[in-house]
């Protein structure tokens, strides 16, 4: 038996997301599993780093797999990207340990949220960004990424109101960074797991600060509550990418 660990990059949009699922078939997951089942003869089961949801976005999703073949890298993704859809793309493929597991030997995720700032809605941005045309205060934004970095229990920024596990998270870093010349500000997040919505729900609350709809001040109230409706929004899921995914 063979373990082989690869990076995937995917537009979102059109798909279920991630996972796969009993009543469709137009997920990631299940799309990158029918092409190398039929690649390789053989049935493929692959395990990503994590779930994302309809409509959000990869740069380096990562998951491993299992086969009876030795396979030879680049002849392997020619191949498969050859028959992949082709908003779904294999970007590297190496033989692994085969103790290797992508979800639970992942020690930090970095997601990044894209938020089209210009007046009228980059058209080509359209299925990649949120477009928020009124001003954002980026000073009160960072004050409260300040606020929102470290280890806490994050249970307000959870969707999942019936989780049983911990909600402790710990953030390395929040970056807010605005790009001139094309007009999106960037929201980068960077933490050791993130909860089930938990960017979008982060970057909600940061947009409610931006607008002035409530203050950097208000996030130690909001952390300590442990309740869903003391956050923000949830911000579409269009706007989100996972970056990265780093292992010891």
């Amino acid at each position: 038996m063979y373990s082989y660990k690869c990076i995937t990059a995917y537009e979102g949009t059109r798909y279920n997301g991630w996972q796969k699922q009993g009543n469709t078939n137009n997920t990631i997951q299940g799309k990158i599993e029918e092409i190398l089942s039929k690649q390789l003869g053989e049935t493929i089961e692959i395990c990503g780093s994590g779930r994302t949801d309809a409509g959000v976005h990869a740069l380096g999703q990562v998951f491993h797999f299992h086969c009876n073949q030795e396979l030879e890298s680049a002849s392997f993704l020619s191949a498969a990207n050859e028959h992949l859809p082709k908003d779904i793309r294999l970007l590297s493929m190496e033989e692994c340990d085969g103790r290797f597991h992508a979800r639970l030997n992942a020690v930090s995720k970095t997601y990044q949220y894209h938020i089209d700032t210009s007046a009228y809605g980059n058209l080509f941005y359209r299925n990649t960004s949120h477009h928020i045309a009124a001003p954002l205060d980026l000073d009160a934004m960072k004050a409260a990424a300040i606020l929102l970095t470290g280890t806490h229990d994050f249970k307000s920024f959870c969707s999942n109101k019936r989780m049983k596990k911990s909600s402790v998270r710990t953030i390395f870093d929040i970056r807010i960074e605005p790009d001139e010349a094309s007009q999106m500000l960037d929201l980068t997040f960077t933490g050791n797991g993130f909860l089930y919505n938990m960017v979008r729900i982060l970057t909600g609350t940061l947009i409610e600060i931006g607008l002035g709809i409530r203050n950097a001040e208000d996030i130690p109230a909001i952390l300590e509550g442990c309740d869903r409706g003391l956050a923000g929004h949830t911000a579409p899921a269009k706007g989100l990418f996972l970056v990265e995914v780093r292992y010891e």
